[in-house]
């Protein structure tokens, strides 16, 4: 009897791209997923052995155990195991961690990797297989390390000297410094008056009459002077640019750039005034023009910090929401009946390079789609940064004949508007320049020079495929020739005032850590995360705002740690960590040249450092009848009572809107009698006992206005831990969960007598675990969840054709309570009466008029203390 032949197991990080590379491998092997990491440093403690020479202590994550139980088992019966997960250090290090934890032999273990998850590539790669490079291993073990260090000594001090939630990164506290030092310019500038003349000019004899204006030496309302940092795709990184004055047909504009001889500048309406009036009267005469074409030629193909750059100013997508994105296009999405399909390459690279079957299939493409004026005569080659990884490529489309328009239909609007854009990009990036015909015209009057372009395109070339993300007009000039007089049709002087340096955006940052060498491409979106949730800055109107604990925090660590926080420092660090990823530096080296200097700074500013110790407000509590001092909190300042925590009373900050003073009442706590504080919370107010928090009990208020008690036992019984389930009130109404919370976080949906609702079946499984996938209700309505969670988080929307069924089983949504407060404030937008509206962080002030007008803005602390003493009424 022939004996069986064994299986090759096959490793990668998520069932995503387990169930795609799957239909490349014959049946002699079995793929699987890790689900990502597999071990790390225990949570509880250091875990690394520094005096004994950089040694870890590894464990296996908690969740993953039953994972690493079954995939050891598959492996014993496999006859080769090939570890496949991504192609860079972090997943050379899963590899790692995946052959140590399951405890696989050398001869047994090969490593796979591959840019894209085509047919093509995946056979080659388990043609050729290789082995662990462990020199990518151990660089990033040195940047675990090294965060581990300064995050596990650097963020203690923190607590013990400032606050109690702070915590420190090495990279990303100078990414915080980042913004501190831009809002400190912005705090210092001092805007500087100038003042500009412009003409509207028209050839001579052209019937166009003189416009009327109000009066001269106006002050130009929102003029400014800023240098704007434009990309290559035309998209302003800065501020606003001036609006320019409207220009009848047949006339240009022309600004006054030299004066006697030298260049233009007046620095107050007094200057302006004096050269305003020699220009009144004098004659203008075309004095110069000059034609030629200009080519721009196209952008290079997507780098990973280029293509978050693009999608926060295209897009508006964050940086972590653009790899998320990436990442599901790169492991495969359903396309119908075609199964999943990985459309893009590997999304975490810095290297330009294309390869050369890619090249090929993209001209062909461009010569039968677009002729032969699109196509180069030879390919278009770029540059890479420097130290960048050549042996990866570019972000591109695995496969051009996957058009957007083909994929439209299988993919979610956010997965098809990214890989549209990596698509086109990829396409446009091996096209023939734009061309543009600048004219530029010299104009003489009186002592001065005035200067005008004109830019028309005449040929799109690769802009067909990739517009600009801005508007672009093109700026027409009349037909002008040397010594043509012209008419003027109107002078104007008009003050401006320079202006600060823009506050950094998601693009804007991205841009400035790649060049500051400030981590790398694949830390970028976990970096500009991390600072947000830590409270160091926040994100307004898609600016990044300093916090005042971001900015005090800074500085102490600056004048610390001036060496950590150091740019040029944090730089070298990188390139040392590349300098061990090439085998040129060993792992132990880097690690105690940062560690010595790091740890003598340490032992002095636990000495040196003084304790933020809270300044008195001058007002003592109202609880207890102690000061109220200034403590940190995420939100900032706020004042705090100086017996805490014995007593636990608040008030907001200077300028804050924080939480309100609990109000003592007469309702006595249905549990334990004592008196009921009624307090503010983010969904408005509600009843909290004044034994908290000994009793825990809370009671809200109902659209009439009612008190009803916040959760109540029921007969109900967890089947996770087996304690009662408790019927609690939400933001989306009633729902079961477990009275063993937080310790089991069992939760379930309940009809409208309470009882719970058996999950709606949808026949679907998740792609990450294989649990059934069922309707779940979030803030944005229902979605699909995993059933294993917590364990598993997986999401996806709800298809079309499904969302009629749910809507017909879920129960309705809960109206909301709003408090009935007079509010007289009118809408910023258009005028109209404001409206108290709840939001997720509390309430605001909305228009009366939306949603045909969607104006807010804050409620003033006045109103939200009216709201909280006043019944609620349903909207």
């Amino acid at each position: 009897m022939a004996t069986r032949k064994k299986k090759s197991l096959v490793i990668v990080e998520s069932p995503a791209k387990a169930k795609t590379i799957n239909k490349y491998l014959g049946t002699d092997f079995e793929v699987a997923a890790s689900k990502g990491h597999v071990r790390d440093l225990p949570k509880t403690r250091f875990g690394i052995d520094i005096e004994g020479g950089w040694v870890p202590t590894y464990r296996s994550l908690d969740d993953r155990r039953e994972l690493l139980a079954a995939l050891k088992k598959q492996a014993a019966k496999a006859d080769a195991v090939y570890l496949a997960p991504d192609p860079d250090r972090e997943g050379e290090a899963i590899a790692w961690h995946l052959k140590e934890a399951l405890g696989l032999s050398d001869k047994k273990t090969h490593r796979v990797t591959f840019n894209e998850i085509t047919k093509k590539a995946v056979q080659e790669a388990f043609s050729q297989p290789g082995q662990i490079n462990m020199d990518l291993v151990a660089a990033q073990e040195a940047r675990r390390f090294l965060d581990r260090v300064v995050g596990y000594k650097l963020s203690p001090l923190l607590r013990k000297k400032v606050a109690r939630h702070l915590s420190a990164g090495r990279v990303q506290s100078v990414a915080v410094r980042l913004i501190v030092e831009r809002e400190r310019e912005i705090q210092k500038f001092k805007p500087e008056e100038y003042w500009k003349i412009a003409a509207i000019l028209a050839p001579e004899g052209s019937g166009l009459s003189p416009i009327k204006r109000a009066g001269e030496g106006t002050k130009a309302k929102g003029g400014e002077k800023q240098e704007t940092d434009t990309d290559r795709d035309g998209e302003l990184d800065g501020e606003v640019v001036e609006k320019k004055p409207e220009v009848p047909e047949g006339a240009f504009l022309a600004e006054l750039a030299e004066w006697a001889g030298k260049k233009f500048e007046a620095k107050n309406g007094e200057e302006a005034k004096k050269i305003f009036d020699a220009l009144q009267g004098a004659n203008y005469v075309v004095a110069k023009v000059e034609q030629k074409d200009r080519p721009e030629k196209p952008s290079p193909p997507f780098t990973t910090s280029t293509l978050q750059q693009q999608a926060a100013i295209r897009l508006h997508y964050s940086a972590k929401r653009t790899m998320m994105v990436a990442q599901r296009l790169y492991e495969g999405v359903e396309l119908g009946s075609e199964g999943a399909v990985a459309l893009i390459t590997y999304m975490r690279t810095d290297s330009t390079r294309v390869s050369a079957d890619a090249l090929k299939s993209c001209r062909e493409m461009i010569q039968s789609k677009y002729g032969t004026p699109y196509l180069p005569d030879q390919p278009n080659v770029y540059k890479s940064a420097k130290g960048a990884q050549e042996a990866h490529e570019a972000i591109r489309p695995t496969d051009l004949s996957y058009t957007p328009e083909r994929v439209a239909g299988s993919l979610p609007p956010e997965q098809l508007r990214l890989y549209t854009l990596i698509y086109n990009r990829f396409v446009a990036s091996q096209m023939t320049p734009a061309v543009f015909a600048i004219t530029n015209v010299d104009v003489s009057a009186a002592q001065g020079v005035f200067k005008a372009q004109g830019k028309i395109m005449k040929f799109d070339g690769y802009r067909r495929v990739l517009p600009p993300g801005g508007k672009q007009e093109d700026a027409l000039l009349p037909s002008l020739e040397e010594k043509r007089k012209l008419d003027l049709l109107d002078l104007s002087s008009t003050q401006h005032f320079t202006q600060p340096p823009p506050r950094f955006n998601e693009a804007s940052l991205v841009k400035s850590l790649e060049k500051e060498g400030i981590g790398r491409p694949s830390t970028y979106a976990a970096i500009i995360t991390k600072i947000q949730e830590r409270g160091y800055v926040e994100l307004k109107d898609r600016r990044f705002h300093a916090t005042e604990i971001g900015m005090t925090v800074t500085d102490l660590l600056v004048e610390h740690f001036p060496t950590v926080l150091d740019l040029k420092f944090t730089s070298h660090m990188e390139e040392e960590l590349d300098g061990i990823e090439g085998g040129k530096i060993k792992r132990d080296q880097v690690l105690t040249e940062f560690y010595v200097p790091f740890s003598e700074a340490l032992k002095v500013a636990e000495t040196n450092m003084q304790a933020l110790k809270g300044k008195e407000s001058g007002e003592n509590c109202p609880l207890c009848g102690k000061p109220l001092v200034s403590r940190y909190g995420k939100r900032g300042a706020f004042w705090g009572c100086s017996g805490y925590p014995d007593c636990n009373f608040t008030k907001p900050g200077e300028g804050e809107q924080g939480r309100a003073a609990p109000v003592p009442t007469d309702q006595a706590c249905p549990e334990c009698g004592k008196p009921m504080l009624q307090r503010m919370g983010p969904r408005g107010p509600f009843l909290g006992c004044s034994g908290y928090p000994e009793c825990m009990t809370t009671m809200n208020f109902d659209a009439e206005g009612k008190l009803v008690p916040a959760s109540r036992t029921t007969e109900h019984v967890c089947e996770k831990c087996g304690k009662a389930m408790v019927l609690r009130q939400g933001r989306r109404g009633p729902f079961l969960a477990c009275s063993g919370y937080p310790k089991c976080k069992n939760a379930k949906d309940v009809d409208a007598q309470g009882n719970p609702m058996k999950p709606i079946e949808t026949g679907m499984q998740c792609e990450k675990c294989g649990s059934p996938m069922v309707v779940k209700r979030g803030p944005r309505g229902p979605f699909l969840g995993c059933s294993a969670y917590p364990k598993c988080r997986s999401t996806k929307p709800i298809p079309e054709e499904m969302k009629e069924k749910i809507k017909a089983l879920l129960p309705p949504p809960p109206k909301k309570a709003v408090p009935a407060v007079e509010v007289h404030e009118t809408c910023p937008e258009c005028g109209a009466p404001m409206k108290l509206r709840p939001g997720r962080r509390g309430f605001f002030l909305g228009c009366s008029k939306y949603p045909k007008c969607k104006g807010t803005r804050e409620a003033p602390p006045e109103i939200l203390e009216q709201a909280q003493a006043a019944p609620a009424t349903s909207m």
